[in-house]
């Protein structure tokens, strides 16, 4: 199973890659499903032994991380008709290469943690340093607030990687909260933007800085 898992967590990097790169929005709504249904299927892989539990938890998560979320943005992003991201504050090019020096660094930066890690598999931690922080990345220099809401599933993925270094498995409650927490959140955020985009014909988020009290 140890190739399996390095081929997946492999794969979870390439979309990654691809979020920091491309501008056209579709895309990335489709790059965030691949890598949620990855990140869903990454246990059978990782876990020694799985369980009942195991299987019924990520056949949850492949619903909700893989098809719901995606979905939602998806009808999202066709309601207010917007097809690329504006120019980021930091060009495409320059976060390709910041992605690839983040993968590593966190290769680097792994080997110095001692944490009390409950697999051995050496790609998982650098994993999700990588997704974690690329996630953050994405909230800080991304104009749309669209693109934002990626980063922000981003984080929440590589969080849960993060998880599965330290646990054998998955903590179910836990991290099924979490799951409905950004599922509310992405449903809010969907208000938020159809009201952005309803004010200001726009969903770039630099023009909020015109909004003033009367």
């Amino acid at each position: 199973m140890t190739n399996f898992a390095d081929i997946t967590l492999s794969l979870v990097l390439l979309p990654v890659l691809s979020t920091l790169g491309s501008s056209r929005i579709l895309v990335l709504v489709k790059v965030i499903a691949f890598q949620g249904f990855l990140i869903s299927i990454a246990p059978f892989f990782i876990n020694k032994s799985i369980s009942i539990g195991d299987i019924v938890f990520s056949i949850l998560m492949i619903g909700i991380r893989g098809i719901i979320i995606p979905a939602f943005i998806y009808f999202a992003v066709k309601k207010i008709a917007i097809k690329k991201e504006v120019e980021p504050i930091i060009g495409y090019h320059a976060s390709i290469f910041a992605g690839l020096f983040l993968i590593a660094f966190s290769v680097f930066i792994s080997t110095k943690f001692n944490l009390p890690a409950a697999h051995n598999n050496k790609f998982l931690i650098p994993t999700a340093i990588t997704t974690l922080v690329s996630g953050m990345f994405l909230l800080m220099t991304r104009r749309k607030a669209i693109t934002m809401v990626m980063g922000y599933i981003m984080i929440e993925n590589g969080t849960y990687l993060a998880g599965l270094t330290l646990s054998q498995h998955t903590q179910y409650i836990i991290e099924f909260g979490i799951l409905l927490d950004v599922l509310v959140g992405i449903m809010l955020m969907g208000i938020v933007l159809h009201n952005i985009n309803r004010t200001f014909d726009d969903i770039d988020t630099t023009l909020l800085r015109s909004l003033k009290d009367n």
